[in-house]
């Protein structure tokens, strides 16, 4: 017998298993492969027990399919979920389009990130996208997709954010930018900088939202778009609080409100479909209707920092400008981290002391007079 010139090159070893379902499975391998075949078969029988067996065909669902998944199956409320989407849409979906869920290696996620990078897209955003990946490709973990999850890989170098400063505006830039605001307009300034809100709780506020007994304003809804349709929806991650408020602020709004009297909106509750809520709004655009961002921005906000002497306005000097101002009064004051945490609506007051730390005022004046206390009444005796 003579060998032919398929001799030692085809598969000669199968081995045989039965998956976790009870489903018979075969792996083929070549000649004087024996022992290689031998540890598959342990390392599928370990993998059986400890519940880490991974079914070989299973990591071959395309991505998109995969993300598709994994976004249905978030409890995202409603905008989170169409910013989520849309993310997905611009900034993964195109890039790992062709690729299946189990052929996505820590090199494509590296050159995934150099992608969005080479776009132009920012730090922040590439964190963010990058968040969604890890747990898209966690969720493929724990669905038995994919062995490993190639985003957490060493080879991977996770995006960071640089954490710049806040520079709250200095009283006098806030003053300014009231001046600037048409009278109809002016709480827009006065609110968030006595009582730390947000801009979309600030377009929900409503003077019966306020207890004048106990001088407290209840912070329980801000308007937001969902599907292009306004809405009521709870504060930021659902954190209704309760912020003092001072008698000079309150004057301001009442006077206001003689003025301007609140208006009488019905919008649907967190969602298009959800049921329906008035309140009586201290402030409206006007058409006699609640703000949207980006009109405000447009017709009302950038006008009035342009006539403030603001020529080239950034992202710090959005509204958010005046809530940081409103945190730097209260620090300055001596207020607590976890009180201010509480009036801003943070969900930890570690999260308020990294933003803020450095606005802390000094302890050195303090310590001096501590220890020129203990000298002059105690060892200085001695």
């Amino acid at each position: 017998m003579e060998r032919a010139e398929l001799y030692g090159v085809g598969l000669r070893y199968k081995v045989r298993y039965l998956d976790p379902d009870n489903n018979e499975r075969s792996k083929s391998f070549a000649d004087k492969q024996k022992k290689r075949a031998e540890d598959f078969l342990i390392e599928v029988e370990s993998d059986k027990r400890e519940g880490k067996y991974v079914d070989p065909q299973a990591g071959r669902v395309l991505f998109p399919v995969v993300a598709d998944r994994w976004a249905a199956a978030q409890t995202f409320d409603h905008t989170t979920r169409e910013r989520v989407i849309s993310r997905l849409a611009n900034h993964l979906k195109p890039f790992f389009k062709a690729k299946t869920i189990g052929a996505v290696k820590p090199s494509d996620v590296q050159a995934w990130l150099r992608w969005l990078q080479d776009r132009g897209v920012s730090e922040r955003s590439r964190v963010l996208y990058f968040t969604h990946l890890v747990s898209i490709l966690s969720f493929a973990k724990e669905d038995k997709l994919i062995v490993s999850n190639p985003a957490q890989a060493s080879s991977v170098t996770r995006p960071r954010v640089n954490q710049r400063q806040v520079q709250p505006w200095r009283p006098e830039r806030a003053q300014a930018v009231l001046n600037a605001l048409p009278v109809r307009f002016k709480p827009v300034v006065r609110i968030p900088a006595g009582i730390g809100l947000r801009q979309g709780e600030v377009f929900g506020f409503s003077l019966e939202d306020v207890d004048r007994e106990r001088n407290i304003a209840q912070i329980e809804r801000q308007v937001r778009i969902v599907d292009n349709v306004l809405c009521f929806a709870p504060p930021k991650r659902g954190k209704t609080r309760e912020v003092p408020i001072g008698g000079e602020l309150l004057s301001a709004l009442d006077d206001y409100a003689e003025q301007f009297p609140a208006t009488e909106i019905t919008l649907p509750w967190v969602h298009p479909e959800g049921k329906p809520v008035t309140v009586r709004l201290l402030m409206v655009d006007y058409d006699g209707l609640p703000f949207r961002r980006g009109g405000f921005r447009l017709s009302v906000w950038l006008p009035a920092l342009k006539k403030a002497g603001i020529e080239k306005p950034t992202r710090a000097d959005g509204m958010h400008a005046l809530r940081h101002l409103y945190a730097s009064v209260l620090l300055d004051a001596g207020e607590s981290i976890k009180a201010l945490s509480s009036y801003l609506g943070h969900s930890d007051p570690g999260f308020t002391l990294r933003v803020y730390t450095h606005l802390l005022p000094t302890s050195h004046e303090r310590t001096r007079k501590a220890v020129d206390a203990l000298f002059r009444d105690g060892l200085a005796a001695a």
